[in-house]
């Protein structure tokens, strides 16, 4: 029998505008609204950036308790929080999420092991900024999701791994389709699998129109599925999806056909290489 799919629902990001649809969670509440949503239809996990009240990106610490506190009054799903923030943040402004302890803490952090091409801008991962991110991850004992938009950053992780900054096996996420990296293809999904160190898990966000379609190709290969507003905002050609909870639904009514069951947040660490109970 095939594991159940966990389903992360990526919600916010930090580059999908309200000039793009009016459908993009800002506040604490609104985010704890689609979160409970895409809980309630199939989601095991939340991806979360913030924002101020003007809609711009941020990392600020107090946002990411906000939507934490107002998240886990809703729902028990996952609650994991980014370090890639925005283009052009520093390493400190990236972080504010993992400042957070106690029952403002989340249950992951996301860590980029590399630098890319970002649409026209470069998203920049030099070395030393993945060793601080991978420290600080680990000194609260969070289990970082390896986010690889190129093969490279999995070769990466194994570096970091030799130097005592993460565990293997770890668990993956495969960003493709952002212009000016891998994009969405297959094979590629195959090479990146291939790639991995013995025993890791893998989620895999496909962006834009390959969103959905790539829920079909991590069905049927095992591995788990990223979704939502932060990668892909239509539900289907020109229909704009209401909230992360619409392509929630469709990616479960896709793992199922393909003989997935959903994987519930308590469940979700036994999925995957990386992740405690809810709470522990």
């Amino acid at each position: 029998m095939s594991r159940p799919m966990v389903i992360t629902a990526a919600l916010v990001g930090a580059e999908t505008t309200r000039e793009q649809t009016p459908y993009l969670p800002i506040t604490a509440e609104e985010i704890a609204e689609d979160a409970a949503k895409c809980r309630e239809a199939g989601a095991a996990m939340v991806h979360i950036h913030v924002r101020t009240a003007e809609g711009k990106p941020s990392q600020d610490a107090e946002l990411f308790r906000a939507a934490i506190r107002a998240i886990r009054k809703r729902t028990d799903i996952l609650v994991q929080v980014s370090t890639g923030g925005a283009v052009g943040m520093d390493v400190d402004e990236r972080c504010g999420g993992l400042t957070l302890t106690g029952a403002d803490k989340p249950d992951m952090a996301t860590l980029t092991t590399g630098t890319v091409n970002f649409g026209e801008e470069v998203f920049w991962n030099p070395r030393p900024l993945v060793r601080d991110i991978a420290k600080r991850i680990k000194s609260i004992g969070l289990k970082p999701e390896l986010e690889c938009f190129d093969v490279g950053m999995i070769d990466e992780a194994r570096y970091l791994a030799k130097e005592g900054l993460v565990e293997l096996p770890a668990h993956f996420d495969f960003v493709l389709g952002v212009p000016g990296t891998l994009q969405a293809r297959p094979e590629v999904l195959d090479f990146m699998i291939a790639a991995l160190p013995e025993g890791s898990s893998w989620t895999v966000a496909g962006v834009g129109r390959q969103q959905l379609p790539f829920v079909d190709e991590a069905a049927k290969r095992g591995g788990n599925a990223r979704v939502g507003l932060e990668d892909n905002i239509y539900l289907s050609k020109g229909v704009l999806a209401k909230g992360s909870f619409e392509l929630v639904a469709e990616a479960a009514k896709r793992a199922r056909a393909a003989g997935r069951e959903l994987a519930t947040p308590e469940q979700a660490g036994s999925c995957c290489a990386w992740a405690e109970a809810p709470g522990a």
